[in-house]
């Protein structure tokens, strides 16, 4: 039976979260392209910032998937930083009473954030 805090146990689950992760902000890209042709868009500008930010966010959650697919370290970096944003941007949910997405997004973020940490040994 494997450990659960093995390095290649680790390495595989931070692999499929952030990946999961990469599919998700894909998700909220076409979500972001189409709701502008069902509601009225007040600031433009952002919201193309948005999708921009959350389409080489995704690309690049993807990328470091992909490092950890290939057994290399060049993955580890991102995901932890981009979890470290991630447990930042629950605390803010969290504050701002959306719960619903607050504690599961926190809670994704610290399961892959310690699985990108251990998934590399040198």
């Amino acid at each position: 039976m494997k450990r659960v805090f093995s390095t290649e146990a680790c390495r595989i689950r931070a692999s499929f979260m952030l990946k999961c992760e990469s599919v998700i902000l894909f998700g909220i890209v076409l979500y972001l392209l189409i709701a502008p042709l069902l509601s009225n868009v007040s600031a433009p500008a952002a919201l193309s910032a948005e999708i921009v930010f959350a389409f080489l966010a995704a690309i690049g959650l993807w990328f470091s998937a992909r490092g950890f697919d290939k057994h290399r370290s060049f993955g580890r970096a991102p995901a932890v930083l981009a979890n470290l944003i991630a447990l930042g941007v629950s605390y803010y949910m969290i504050s701002g009473n959306f719960l619903y997405v607050g504690f599961p997004l926190a809670l994704f973020a610290i399961v892959t954030l310690v699985s990108s940490a251990l998934g590399y040994s040198e």
